[in-house]
């Protein structure tokens, strides 16, 4: 085999060796995509127009969303912007909860241990009072039956509508509900609990001395 074939034959090898890490790279793009796509969901139904729920948020009456406290609040929830329940104003996460010691509560409509958990959430709140602030997040794109499920429970905590699961997926939450997530005031994750709760009393230990 003469030089001028063996450096054609390397030549083509290169070739051959770019074009599969080109296939390859393409094919981990279109992956990378498919695996984002959930994210571009809608973070509530088309039919849940502000006017559409204007009555189930006056049935409702819920708590208003906390506002931005001190710092720049959890850094894995920074960027995150989901809305109020309450008024369907904007709420940019991580400065509304920095600084506070959080108890998020994870959650959908459909969800029958989440229904039975919700009060309880609710009484634990009336029990620590100011010193821990129990925000629940509803993670379907149906807000007006999410409404009228806590006007149902007489729950009134302050309600984050994030039907993408963006606070879910920025914490690094199990796809599951209910789950609960204790935030320290620094921001950190003390505790992420995948399970349901009887009673405000069963929170209050599981959470402990955690906030």
């Amino acid at each position: 085999m003469t030089r001028r074939a063996r450096w054609t034959i390397a030549i083509l090898a290169v070739v051959a060796v770019l074009a599969v890490a080109l296939v390859l790279q393409l094919r981990d793009g279109s992956s990378q995509s498919a695996d984002t796509g959930p994210t571009n969901a809608r973070q509530h139904r088309d039919a849940d127009t502000p006017a559409a729920l204007a009555g189930p948020r006056e049935r409702a009456r819920l708590s208003p969303c906390p506002t931005a406290g001190s710092g720049p609040g959890p850094a894995a929830l920074r960027g995150v912007l989901v809305d109020c329940a309450a008024d369907g104003s904007t709420v940019d996460v991580a400065p509304a909860l920095a600084g506070r010691r959080v108890v998020l509560n994870l959650w959908a409509y459909w969800c029958a241990p989440c229904t039975a958990e919700l009060p309880a959430m609710a009484e634990y709140q009336r029990r620590v009072g100011p010193d821990v602030l129990v925000v629940t997040v509803h993670q379907d794109e149906n807000e007006a039956a999410a409404l009228l499920r806590l006007a149902e429970l007489g729950v009134r905590l302050p309600t984050l509508q994030d039907g993408r699961r963006l606070i879910a997926s920025a914490l690094r939450v199990a796809n599951v509900v209910p789950a609960t997530v204790v935030l320290r005031s620094d921001g950190s994750v003390a505790q992420t609990l995948l399970r349901d709760f009887a009673s405000a009393d069963e929170i209050a230990a599981a959470v402990g001395n955690d906030v």
